[in-house]
């Protein structure tokens, strides 16, 4: 496999993995008991995106649990923390569509990728189309609910807003129109949020300070903790097995 096809596959795992983790960090705690079961679902399918993903690469293993904080290759977005609920549902809903355009876009012409990616793509655009419909129908459900829930979901898409752009720079080994995936990405987020009766936000959508950090290893406050939590078992017990 060329190196940049293991950069895009390094990319995209890691988005899946950091996500799929933060998902996670919900069980035991999600406010109804089916939403319970619906997160840890969608945590699962990023997580098994993200190993098949990272094997492309090497010991998806060592991938996740060995490398230091500036070799991961995740947007920001993905690794903000869940917040409140409205904030775990503005970050799904504006990753979730990133993720079903573009891998409709690698599953429809497979010039864009690798046959590896290719293969991956056909199969986890089905399940991020549901995460998108999911995100969706709760974005729905708290922008047009009472004026408390409103008001959370439109604080959570204005806070999240400013790491959406990083989201469409190119990612080395992906061949494919990121100019059009944004706007398609726009059109589409910008139509759910005027459904829910919210405003889409006006702010940047690429701050100079963070433009393309996360693909290039630079990540937010948060990220170390989470890593730091998500590595300890692996690291306190190397090579233990069960």
């Amino acid at each position: 496999m060329t190196a940049t096809i293991e950069s895009a596959a390094l990319a995209l795992g890691d988005d899946a993995l950091v996500l799929s983790q933060r998902l996670g960090e919900w069980a035991g705690h999600a406010p109804v008991l089916e939403e319970e079961v619906a997160l840890a679902n969608i945590a699962l399918d990023l997580l098994g995106q993200a190993r098949v993903l990272l094997s492309l690469v090497g010991d998806e293993d060592e991938l996740a649990f060995l490398r230091e904080e500036r070799a991961f290759r995740n947007v920001q977005l993905v690794e903000q923390p869940n917040g409140d609920f409205a904030h775990t549902i503005a970050r799904q809903l504006y990753f979730s569509t990133y993720q079903r355009l573009l891998y409709g876009r690698l599953a429809a012409a497979p010039e864009t990728g690798s046959a590896d990616l290719t293969a991956l793509a056909a199969k986890a655009v089905k399940e991020v189309a549901y995460h998108q419909d999911h995100a969706e129908q709760w974005t729905l459900r708290l922008g047009d609910g009472t004026a408390e829930s409103r008001t959370r979901m439109q604080t959570a898409c204005d806070a999240l807003w400013r790491f959406t752009g990083e989201l469409f720079l190119p990612v080395e080994g992906l061949d494919t129109d990121w100019a059009e995936l944004e706007s398609d990405w726009l059109t589409s987020v910008s139509a759910v949020l005027a459904r829910a009766g919210l405003t889409v936000p006006d702010g940047p959508r690429l701050t100079a300070w963070s433009a393309g950090a996360g693909r290039q290893g630079v990540h937010t406050e948060p990220f170390g903790r989470m890593l730091a939590e998500m590595q300890h078992l692996h690291r306190s017990h190397p090579g233990a097995t069960w």
